[in-house]
């Protein structure tokens, strides 16, 4: 059992990512009974958590536990802030207004990411590397369209489409400099990712994460926020005029 400060909770990452404490989970074997050696066993085959791209319905509120990783590595029980710059948003989107330098690192059981106040909540059993990429999108999720934005610098007062996907890729140590949507058309690898999947053409680029979708456009988001720039959104339906790409093993 893993404690999150305080609160026994069961062990929910085994693939590198943030499990309680900050740590990934740390497998023990049952002791040897008295006066006898322990049996011994073969040792299991741990099949690989993945996101399957499955939330596709306009309704995916979530009310389940939320925790957040502190900056000290803890993982504690998320509390919703109570400010005037609160973001609530019960469905598909991400309103505009999280008034903060740096927003929460949020962390939710299982292997989907969620909707949480206006963010996105990473999963749990997720690689650090698709934990980081959402971490990285809630920081510039509410911004504004800028075109350009992104590309001349990381840090930027809005972003586009290629430059909102190059900044979650590069904080997750996977793009070294920003890339316009048809050069993402041959980053990576070629089809749908395990966890992760970049959809480029000439003219626009996004990328899936965990079952979600970070995205300028508000196309097939039937509840879209207000305003321009990145947010996050319920992933496709239909990506016919765009090339699949992956980072290699996610």
């Amino acid at each position: 059992m893993l404690m999150l400060a305080g609160t026994s909770v069961s062990a929910l990452a085994t693939t590198g990512g943030v499990s309680a404490g900050g740590s990934s989970a740390v497998i023990t074997t049952t002791p040897a009974s008295v006066g006898g050696a322990a049996p011994t066993t073969p040792t299991p085959t741990v099949k690989k958590p993945h996101a399957p791209i499955v939330s596709k319905s306009a309704n995916i509120a979530y009310t389940g536990p939320v925790y957040e990783k502190t900056a000290t590595g803890q993982v504690i029980p998320y509390t919703t802030p109570q400010t005037p710059g609160e973001v609530t948003s019960a469905t598909g989107g991400s309103t505009v207004g999280v008034v903060a330098d740096t927003k929460p690192e949020l962390l939710v059981p299982g292997s989907v990411a969620r909707f949480v106040n206006g963010l996105a909540a990473a999963p749990m059993s997720a690689p650090l590397a698709v934990q980081e990429i959402i971490w990285a999108g809630n920081q510039i999720v509410g911004l504004p369209y800028i075109y350009g934005g992104g590309h001349g610098q990381w840090n930027d007062a809005g972003y586009d489409c290629s430059g909102s996907v190059s900044y979650v890729l590069h904080a997750a140590g996977l793009l070294k400099t920003s890339e316009a949507s048809g050069e993402m058309e041959s980053w990576g690898q070629q089809g749908v990712g395990q966890w992760i999947t970049v959809y480029a053409n000439g003219g626009h680029a996004f990328i899936e994460i965990a079952g979600i979708r970070f995205d300028t456009s508000a196309e097939q988001d039937p509840n879209p926020p207000s305003g321009t720039g990145p947010r996050w959104r319920p992933v496709m339906d239909s990506t016919n005029g765009f090339m699949a790409r992956h980072p290699s093993q996610l």
